[in-house]
């Protein structure tokens, strides 16, 4: 073989090989989980970002109705009795010392005459003491004190629980402290809930707005 026949071979370009099946099935997996995990990423981080904004609300709602029952009077008479600011216990009938007949507050709203039935929005009974709220029903949509829906939380749930509670040398059993708790759960699926709890004391000896 001539030395110009060796050149030529040894400049001859190669010729290319294509992509086998194989090789190209593998690509389109490899590219196909990639693409799944981002979409996976870019969804968990779409929900994740409304977290904390259905939190937020949450954590309103709860603020704003534990505000609503602690600022409610706390008396040994329901506050329309007419001893209800005078009234140095909840002895019943005592005058200038207890409340009147049918006048002693409890746990609970009141469900009879004189003073009942009561309810958080009705207009001519409403709840009128801290321990009223213990008979709150559950909220399935929130409304405001007249019982209107308060618009874009009608997927949120509150309830309110209140129970005598000791505190320091306060005894449970005495009544002169209560545990108020509020629960707030977010629209469904979001598994939302926020619990709230807060602490009313009688003092002087009627606590008075």
């Amino acid at each position: 073989m001539c030395i110009a026949e060796r050149q030529a071979r040894r400049h001859r370009p190669r010729a290319e090989d294509g992509i086998s099946l194989i090789e190209l099935i593998v690509f389109i997996v490899i590219v196909g989980i990639a693409v799944a995990g981002v979409v996976g990423a870019l969804s968990m981080a779409t929900r994740a970002s409304a977290d904390p904004m259905i939190q937020k609300q949450a954590l309103a709602i709860a603020e704003a109705l534990l505000e609503e029952v602690q600022l409610q009077p706390f008396t040994y008479c329901d506050p329309d009795d007419p001893q209800a600011a005078t009234a140095q216990s909840a002895a019943e009938g005592a005058m200038g010392v207890g409340c009147s007949t049918g006048g002693v507050e409890a746990i609970g709203a009141e469900s009879a005459a004189p003073y009942g039935p009561e309810s958080r929005t009705s207009a001519t009974n409403p709840y009128d003491n801290v321990n009223d709220y213990n008979s709150l029903p559950i909220m399935t949509g929130i409304t405001d004190i007249t019982g209107a829906p308060i618009p874009g939380l009608e997927n949120y749930t509150a309830s309110v629980t209140v129970a005598n509670q000791a505190l320091g040398t306060i005894p449970a059993a005495s009544g002169e402290a209560v545990l108020i708790t509020v629960t707030v759960d977010g629209p469904p699926g979001t598994n939302t809930k926020v619990v709230l709890d807060g602490y009313r004391v009688r003092y002087a000896p009627n606590a008075l707005p």
